[in-house]
């Protein structure tokens, strides 16, 4: 028996899987994201370890023969969160999240005075990433910076939780900005430049490989037969590709989640830092993979239901299928973007609004926008040499066939969408404490069972095709106004 763990931004989630990979149960518990000030996204560290002790109490009663035979956890989680710890491994403030922007200052200045990050680091200093919040931690908190003796991302805080060691995995850890990621290691110099050192990171393996043990006190807490091993795990993305079997070279999937990704993996570490593409260490041992990332997709079709006091199902129900573009446009620029424009200020808005809008025409504004976006990826991507012919969509965005089909009409891709489309992440991460355990990465991540694949529709595609030319218009437009 095996659990995946994903710590994600607004819930824990559990699986529980048998040898053959099959479910056997699974939980969720809800998680909350401060925002004390705008730009900015806070998150208590304490509230992971108390949902996933809610998540693992809730599968041992709902399993408990299964629960005790588990042999391995493995860990996913939401990627760069800056989690600082005291000598004694307590927090010293909310852990900074990966769509945080207070960092903006901290981002040019220090790829200005280091340009390792953009050639070790493979990626443009991003305030979404680890080091540059250090950085502001170190100019405006310099009582905590000063206190603190080791960062760790958010599964890794788990992990000290469950084990009381202090490891992380690469695929993870190249998203802080401090690993050498075509070496696989820390990187003194990008460390030094923040000032840090090795001895305030945690000791790496991949994310296939055992990282600790679970402690003899949850283990009787837990009633274990044995203690579990727990995997080195993956950052929430690469740990969705092991769930989903993108782990060959070639082999590509797009994320309807909080934020939106398209992930396709490499054999090589392949930067294109001039495009905004994310470059990083997979969760298998000498794999790369490129991303490009959109910092609001379902987060922002949240956005219209709260805004609009209509659940977001019944949004997208009402929509229906769709015969073309949305005659209102939208940029889903809620917390600033990435790729490809690396830029922490834009916010979103809606274009072509008339009398005649409706809470119909605004939705399918949203699922264009978003797919629009993502279309700036894929040509972000292009430009890097990377061809994408086929994804497997995951996230809970991937239970709208609306969405899929429009976006999969506008990047002119096919997208497999897997049975448990939303438990990419935890189901990679328990494929990952499989492997741990056996000592071997083979036959492990195959593809799941596919539920459906869309095609796209060659009036869609024929019709979005001006829609993207139209919509990519607007962000230079507005930039140049100085919004």
């Amino acid at each position: 028996m095996y659990i995946g763990l994903d710590i994600g931004t607004s819930s824990v989630k559990a699986i529980l899987l048998n040898e053959d990979q099959d479910l056997i149960s699974s939980q969720t518990a809800e998680l909350t994201v401060e925002r004390p000030h705008p730009g900015w996204s806070e998150q208590d560290p304490e509230s992971w370890w108390l949902a996933c002790e809610t998540v693992l109490d809730a599968l041992k009663a709902r399993a408990p023969a299964e629960f005790a035979a588990v042999k391995a956890i493995g860990l996913s989680g939401h990627m760069h969160g800056a989690t600082l710890l005291d000598a004694a491994g307590k927090p010293l403030r909310p852990c900074i999240l990966w769509n945080d922007g207070r960092s903006g200052a901290q981002c040019a200045e220090l790829e200005a005075r280091e340009p390792g990050f953009l050639t070790l680091g493979g990626n443009r200093v991003m305030p979404g990433f680890t080091a540059p919040k250090l950085q502001w931690v170190r100019e405006n908190e310099p009582d905590v910076f000063a206190k603190t003796k080791m960062v760790v991302l958010p599964k890794d805080y788990v992990r000290f939780k469950l084990t009381g060691e202090y490891v992380g995995d690469m695929s993870d850890s190249a998203g802080t900005l401090w690993l050498d990621v075509a070496k696989r290691d820390w990187s003194v110099k990008l460390l030094a430049a923040t000032g840090l050192t090795r001895d305030n990171m945690p000791r790496l393996v991949e994310g296939s490989e055992i990282s600790g043990t679970v402690t003899g006190d949850l283990c009787s807490r837990w009633c274990f037969e044995a203690p579990p091993v727990v995997a080195g795990g993956g950052g929430d993305n690469a740990a969705s590709a092991c769930g989903v079997g993108a782990v060959e070279p070639g082999s590509a999937f797009v994320s309807l989640g909080t934020s939106g990704v398209l992930f396709v993996t490499n054999s090589a570490f392949s930067p294109n830092v001039e495009s905004a593409v994310h470059a990083f260490c997979h969760a298998v041992p000498e794999t790369w993979h490129q991303m490009g990332v959109i910092l609001s997709a379902t987060d922002s079709l949240n956005w219209l239901s709260k805004t609009l006091n209509t659940p977001a199902s019944e949004l997208t129900g009402a929509l229906g299928k769709v015969d073309g573009p949305s005659p209102v446009s939208f940029l889903p620029y809620l917390g600033g973007e990435r790729t490809p424009h690396n830029d922490v200020k834009i916010r979103a808005g809606f274009y072509g609004i008339s009398h005649e809008t409706d809470n119909t025409a605004l939705t399918h504004a949203v699922l264009d926008g978003v797919a629009f976006a993502l279309k700036d990826c894929l040509e972000a991507l292009s430009v890097a040499g990377t061809q994408v012919d086929r994804v497997l969509a995951v996230g809970g965005g991937s239970r709208s066939d609306t969405w899929l089909e429009i976006i999969a009409s506008i990047l002119g891709v096919s997208v497999d969408v897997p049975i448990d489309g939303d438990f990419g992440a935890s189901l990679g991460a328990a494929r990952l404490a499989q492997a741990a355990a056996l000592g071997e990465t083979r036959g492990v991540f195959e593809r799941p069972a596919l539920k459906t694949s869309i095609d796209p529709n060659p009036t869609l595609t024929q019709s979005y095709a001006e829609a993207y030319s139209q919509w990519r218009n607007l962000y230079p437009a507005i930039k140049q106004a100085g919004f």
